[in-house]
């Protein structure tokens, strides 16, 4: 980096470590548990638990708020509301969601099926 004149920011940089149990301990005072990328929330075991979390979260904060002004709306102005501010968080990196654990996807079924 030093060669093309750039330095490394170390207040914005965060380092996860991915790698078998016996060699995470030497990286423990370092590394996190869970970062931030594109978006997507990864843990050091590659789970997904955190992320679906977020995103259940905020779904339903997005769900409750969307319910107190429903009966303002049109039948077609919900489904807006409900494609931009729910769907769309549940569609993007979907694919990451294939190896989920179906407790985790089971939440996820919960938000969707809310959402309907």
């Amino acid at each position: 980096m030093s060669q093309n004149y750039l330095q490394l920011n170390t207040g914005n940089t965060e380092l996860i470590v991915i790698s078998p149990k016996q060699q995470l301990t030497q990286f423990e005072d370092v590394a996190l548990s869970c970062v931030k990328n594109l978006g997507v929330l990864f843990n050091h075991m590659l789970s997904f638990d955190q992320h679906v979390k977020s995103i259940t979260r905020t779904a339903f904060f997005h769900l409750r708020n969307i319910a107190k002004i429903r009966p303002m709306l049109s039948a077609a102005d919900a489904e807006t509301l409900i494609h931009a501010f729910i769907l769309s968080r549940l569609d993007y990196c979907n694919a990451l969601f294939s190896g989920l654990t179906n407790s985790t996807m089971q939440s996820l079924q919960l938000v969707q099926n809310a959402a309907a």
